[in-house]
């Protein structure tokens, strides 16, 4: 039996072509999900807070999130209380593409 080791992104495992934007949504929505059940939330209240319909929490909350925007995953976390940081780091090498990474606490 052979064991191929994966890299830190599942998405680009398989091949898929916008890998680093989905790993980013399915950590902001891995981090809403958690903030939800810390905080107790219903999805209805979640869904009231986040400005988000229904429906659309209970699929993101599934792993279901290509029709939300990272831009309104930030936002929805801003609403649910916590803060929200973008920082620019310093610039690389012409030829070398910058890369996006979340860290959350």
């Amino acid at each position: 039996m052979t064991i191929d080791t994966g890299s830190t992104n599942v998405y680009a495992d398989l091949g898929m072509p916008d890998a680093d934007e989905m790993l980013i949504k399915a950590q902001l929505a891995a981090k809403i999900g958690e903030i939800i059940k810390h905080r107790r939330l219903t999805q209805s209240r979640a869904a009231e807070i986040m400005g988000i319909p229904q429906p659309k929490v209970s699929a993101l909350l599934r792993g279901q999130f290509r029709g939300i925007s990272e831009a309104k995953m930030l936002e929805a976390i801003a609403r649910l209380g916590r803060e929200v940081k973008i920082v620019i780091g310093p610039s690389r090498r012409r030829s070398s593409p910058g890369h996006v990474e979340l860290e959350m606490a």
